[in-house]
């Protein structure tokens, strides 16, 4: 098997990954797991079941996050106080699911009432994502420190503040975090002055996963977007 054979297949199993969580994403809303009047504990609850009953996970490499209203400012990193959705909040989800060896780290917002500016913050989490995964694309020498400061700057051009400390991570096959390296080099932020394209502790081509958190200006609300760079 060439090196270009393997890395073609690594990138294909971390797809197929992304979209059986992308399945898992749809289940959710069809069962309407999100609704006012729901406790973030209870969401990730019956994500937690689901995910077992209908796609066979039985391991995550994180917890599931759920955050709703001001706990939407809040990061991975953190561990606010559940509260209950209420009826004009912005929700945000993410998981980590793991499919056979590989792991998935998939991150989705939700306005749950008819608010329009946290309508609009939804639709520009993905606009941002893709914004920020173009300059990604065409700069092969970039830095996670200089695609950070992209990101934020996209955040800015777009009317919100970018709200995570990092904008995102190494990800491949579970359990990724136990991989060596220097733990600068393992995020996109301000902190990794490394190329991200330089290869992993096995020579390998490194996979990333893209986070973009965004926050309105006045810190009351904010949204969640993530997946494969």
């Amino acid at each position: 098997m060439t090196e270009m054979t393997m890395q073609d297949e690594r990138r294909a199993a971390l797809e197929a990954a992304q979209v059986k969580a992308l399945g898992l994403f749809a289940a959710i809303e069809d069962a309407g797991l999100i609704a006012a009047g729901r406790t973030e504990t209870a969401v990730a609850e019956d994500i937690f079941a689901l995910a077992e009953a209908r796609f066979g996970v039985v391991q995550h490499w994180h917890r599931q996050i759920v955050r709703s209203g001001p706990n939407t400012l809040t990061t991975a990193a953190d561990y606010p106080e559940a509260r209950t959705i209420q009826a004009d909040d912005t929700v945000y989800v993410d998981l980590g699911p793991v499919f056979e060896a590989w792991e998935a780290d998939i991150g989705r917002t939700y306005a749950v009432g008819k608010d329009a500016e946290k309508h609009r913050l939804v639709a520009d989490l993905p606009r941002v994502f893709d914004q920020v995964q173009a300059h990604y694309a065409a700069s092969p020498e970039i830095t996670g420190a200089e695609l950070y400061a992209f990101a934020q700057a996209a955040a800015d051009a777009a009317g919100w503040r970018f709200g995570g400390a990092i904008a995102g991570h190494w990800v491949g096959e579970f359990p990724h975090s136990r991989w060596p390296g220097e733990r600068p080099q393992m995020a996109i932020w301000p902190a990794n002055t490394a190329p991200m394209r330089l290869p992993d502790h096995l020579g390998r081509e490194r996979h990333w996963i893209l986070e973009i958190h965004l926050v309105d200006r006045g810190r009351t609300f904010g949204g969640f977007y993530e997946q494969l760079l």
